[in-house]
């Protein structure tokens, strides 16, 4: 039976991943319904925030031959009503016999709720098949709701001496169009991204998902606490594409009105959280629904993110090229090492090497 369980979470987790990029705030989560003969008669994934539920469009799709049968889903069922009604209420009624899930859900009114819920009306539920799997799903949903703030995955392009540019205030272009386009496929799934104030000044780059579908709009975040964000910046000339943020301190905010009026006439959210530091304007973030930021640089964000602790991921395009001593070092930061990361993957994108791998053990 536990080596059923895992065969049909895992497929449980493959329909879980249809709501990448589109279910924010919430979780992604994938079901099936299975007959005790091993026939699959439902399925179903959370696609869009406020839509029905995975197990409800897996129980939906299962009908009547749901009574009697294995309900598998990625993440406890809901017990509360929000934008839907409670999934325990569906699950009960259509006399599903028993329910495996892969891992608690660590909202607060759920937690362990939903799955009391349904033993109390004698279904047979097991937690914990595919666990790890699912967890790792859903890092920017559980680290919202444990952190207050979004999965943080740093981004950069770098040279084999680990430098992001030739010189300090120099565009240097260092990827392939292969690295290119799988940075694009990650904009597609992440819920936003987010520059330093002197990235944008250097680079003065779009932000876009392009050469992929993306369904939903991106927000583009600017930090920016001196408020050095131009209004004739070309993100702002992709508003279709999805809200500009730039986000800074109070005091500053207070003492340059006039910036901040031009700033929103320009297009942009000027969003003013506590001292404008990393952290501060991460809690906001998550306020605004976003659970996952692509945090792509320069070296000044990517320092004050991680002395901050807050980095989570990281993902480094390394180009096979030397900048020398006179670049721009990636993070200025003592204790960093791609050597260090969990899970640590690589993977060849043309001439360059994608590294990437959690800064701790995701749980």
């Amino acid at each position: 039976m536990v080596a059923d369980d895992s065969h049909w979470m895992r497929r449980a987790l493959l329909h879980a991943r249809r709501g990448l990029g589109r279910t924010a705030p919430n979780p992604v989560v994938g079901a099936c319904v299975v007959t005790a003969d091993g026939v699959v008669i439902g399925d179903g994934a959370h696609e869009r925030a406020g839509e029905a539920h995975a197990e409800v469009h897996a129980l939906d799709e299962a009908g009547e031959a749901a009574r009697g049968a294995t309900l598998y889903c990625t993440l406890e069922p809901c017990c509360f009503t929000g934008r839907t009604g409670p999934c325990t209420d569906r699950i009960i009624a259509a006399g599903i016999r028993r329910v495996v899930a892969a891992v608690e859900d660590p909202y607060p009114r759920v937690s362990g709720q939903g799955f009391a819920r349904l033993r109390s009306h004698g279904i047979d539920v097991a937690v914990g098949v595919e666990r790890e799997a699912a967890i790792r799903l859903n890092q920017p949903f559980f680290t919202a709701v444990r952190a207050g703030r979004p999965f943080v995955m740093m981004k950069a392009a770098v040279s084999l001496d680990r430098q992001i540019a030739a010189r300090a205030g120099e565009r240097t272009p260092l990827t392939s169009a292969p690295a290119l386009r799988h940075a694009q496929y990650v904009r597609a799934q992440v819920d936003a991204v987010g520059i330093g104030s002197e990235t944008l000044l250097v680079d003065d780059p779009l932000l876009t998902a392009r050469q992929v579908y993306r369904e939903r709009p991106l927000t583009r975040v600017v930090f920016d606490r001196r408020l050095r964000t131009p209004i004739e910046a070309r993100v702002f000339s992709t508003l279709d594409a999805g809200p500009v943020v730039v986000a800074t301190g109070d005091v500053a905010a207070a003492r340059e009105p006039e910036r901040v009026a031009a700033l929103i006439r320009a297009g942009a959210i000027v969003l003013a959280a506590g001292a404008g530091d990393v952290s501060s304007v991460l809690k906001a973030l998550v306020g605004r629904g976003i659970h996952s930021l692509l945090l792509e640089g320069g070296t000044t964000i990517h320092t004050a993110a991680w002395d901050a602790g807050v980095i989570d991921y990281v993902q480094v395009y390394v180009a096979p090229t030397w900048l020398g001593a006179s670049g721009v070092p990636m993070l200025a930061a003592p204790g960093f090492s791609l050597d260090s990361l969990h899970e640590r993957r690589v993977e060849q994108l043309g001439p360059d090497t994608l590294i990437e791998g959690y800064v701790h053990r995701p749980d």
